[in-house]
């Protein structure tokens, strides 16, 4: 009896230590396992970090389309009542985005304060699943000038004297990449919407008084490929354009 006494006691010892053990290794192979997904985990943050936060041309269609208006007249409104300022858009110029927990919207703006046209650069971040909108930063970047044919030095009598150079964020010289824009996509059998991504340069003639000639380099984009055009869009005393003459830039 004290032998099958001991040899059960014996027995149950084992079981216990066997018990102990397979716990123990289950414990260090959950921790195993827990810390080769923390640094996976790690892994893939750092992989996100890396490929977010670059900045790039805005997904909507156009910096005029009624999403990027809209963010514009935000950040305007936003300005205005911190700064108890009365400034007021006359358009978007450029419109570009950054993937920043949400979407950082950098804007530059064509806004007109006190009579006078003037370029901004706004910030505006978005998370549009917690339907925020906040202003990051609206700062000036420079007085815009009203091309006109004075402003070219160059009267009607002087017609032939050459082209001169006029800055790309001109309204007339912005209106008149657009309208060659709009003229080439109709001209077009692609599907593909044509963008404006870039004026290049800008050069301006004066063929008879209040009209003028604007030679043009501008690059566009369309699905994804960028082209380059020199365009030559004349315009009118009236105030309206027409593209006179397009060929692509291989240069």
């Amino acid at each position: 009896m004290r032998v099958f006494g001991n040899t059960t006691l014996l027995f149950a010892l084992i079981l216990s230590l066997s018990f102990l053990f397979s716990a123990f290794g289950l414990s260090e192979q959950g921790k195993t396992e827990g810390f080769c997904g923390e640094e996976e985990g790690k892994g893939n943050n750092l992989i996100e970090m890396t490929t977010l936060g670059g900045i790039r041309d805005s997904h909507a269609s156009s910096q005029n389309s009624d999403e990027i208006h809209n963010l514009a007249k935000f950040a305007v409104d936003e300005h205005n009542k911190k700064e108890n300022a009365m400034i007021e858009l006359a358009r978007v110029v450029k419109a570009r985005e950054q993937v920043v927990a949400g979407t950082l919207h950098h804007l530059t703006l064509e806004v007109i304060d006190a009579g006078k046209k003037k370029l901004y650069e706004a910030k505006v971040w978005v998370k549009p699943w917690l339907n925020f909108k906040e202003l990051q930063e609206f700062s000036h970047v420079e007085d815009v000038p009203t091309l006109t044919s004075s402003d070219l030095g160059v009267k009607q009598e002087e017609e032939g004297s050459g082209l001169k150079s006029v800055p790309v964020h001109d309204p007339v010289v912005q209106e008149a990449a657009e309208h060659a824009i709009k003229t080439i996509q109709q001209r077009s059998n692609s599907l593909l919407p044509y963008e404006l991504q870039e004026i290049v340069h800008a050069n301006a003639e004066v063929i008879e008084e209040d009209n003028m000639k604007l030679h043009m380099l501008i690059k566009t984009s369309r699905g994804g490929k960028q082209e380059k055009f020199k365009v030559q869009v004349h315009h009118n005393k009236e105030g309206a354009f027409q593209l006179n003459h397009m060929e692509p830039d291989h240069s």
